[in-house]
């Protein structure tokens, strides 16, 4: 048995980026860990009877966010644990971000304003607490360029950097043939009257995508894609959950393929650990 540490900006990233290996590893037997950083506070609210969250004062949203969390930590089946957690209210330390430039960005509690040495030892103590085997997180774009998950990005890094002992440090990566056939799947099975959008063959990808032969890693489970259906109906305010595909607040149509890519990343230089040619499955044992 491994125990594996998946580690996220906002409530809801652990089901979206890695629910596959999440569940696949569960059901493998593994331990496996979930840290979340904020609580997703300036998240775009999808439902109107819950639109009066959105950006109130006090920050309702943020309590709301922790109950939709609890309810999809639930149907993954992992250990819980919020970054720099208080031990009264479980809140973690920093905030929701929100994107460069904006009011949020700006307010003292903001994650990726943070002074990053302050950030990093925040993380090397979750992480030294949790003692994983195997660490997950964003690449180095944190996927599609939140500056709260390039945040933990490189917190991650700063915490396992210049440490032999240091747990195997795995990012998530799309494999771009994955997505050319993801999209060919949406354009068959997305209603053309259903009001979401169908991303194009030439469309622009996010910088998570790389040639394939870069993820070296691959979970692919399709039998846990129902289960990841269920832990993101619990994010209601954020996703709204379609059989086998999903959409956010911008509309956009993305399939639940159940299959994730990942590649290890030496956490000291940042650059990926080249393969050899041969394409792993699932992420324990990774350090053979």
């Amino acid at each position: 048995m491994s125990r594996l540490l998946f580690v996220h900006a906002h409530p809801d990233d652990e089901t979206l980026a890695t629910g596959v290996a999440i569940l696949h590893h569960v059901a493998a037997g593994d331990d496996v860990h979930v840290l979340t950083c904020t609580l997703g506070e300036e998240g775009e609210v999808i439902p109107a009877d819950l639109a009066h969250l959105e950006g109130a004062e006090g920050d309702p949203l943020a309590d709301h966010r922790r109950g939709e969390l609890a309810g999809a930590v639930s149907v993954l089946g992992v250990t819980h644990h919020f970054l720099g957690a208080d031990r009264e209210g479980d809140r973690p330390t920093y905030r929701d971000s929100g994107m460069v430039g904006s009011l949020a960005f700006e307010n003292p509690r903001a994650f990726a304003g943070a002074e990053f040495i302050e950030v990093a030892e925040a993380m090397r103590v979750a992480i030294d607490g949790i003692a994983p085997d195997v660490v997950v997180t964003y690449d180095s774009e944190g996927g599609y360029g939140h500056p709260d998950h390039i945040r933990v990005h490189d917190a991650v890094r700063g915490a396992l950097a210049e440490n032999p002992s240091a747990p195997t440090l795995f990012v998530a990566l799309t494999p771009r043939s994955w997505v050319a056939e993801d999209r060919a799947w949406l354009a068959e099975h997305v209603p053309a009257n259903s009001g979401y959008a169908v991303p194009a063959s030439n469309d622009p990808v996010a910088p998570s995508v790389v040639e394939d032969d870069l993820v070296t890693h691959h979970v692919v489970d399709p039998s846990v894609v129902e289960d990841q259906q269920d832990a993101l109906r619990a994010h209601a305010t954020q996703v709204v959950v379609f059989d086998g595909w999903y959409a956010l607040s911008n509309d956009i149509a993305a399939r639940l393929a159940g299959r994730e890519g990942y590649a290890r990343l030496d956490p000291t230089t940042g650059d990926l650990v080249p393969g050899d040619g041969r394409v792993r499955t699932g992420l324990s044992g990774a350090r053979t």
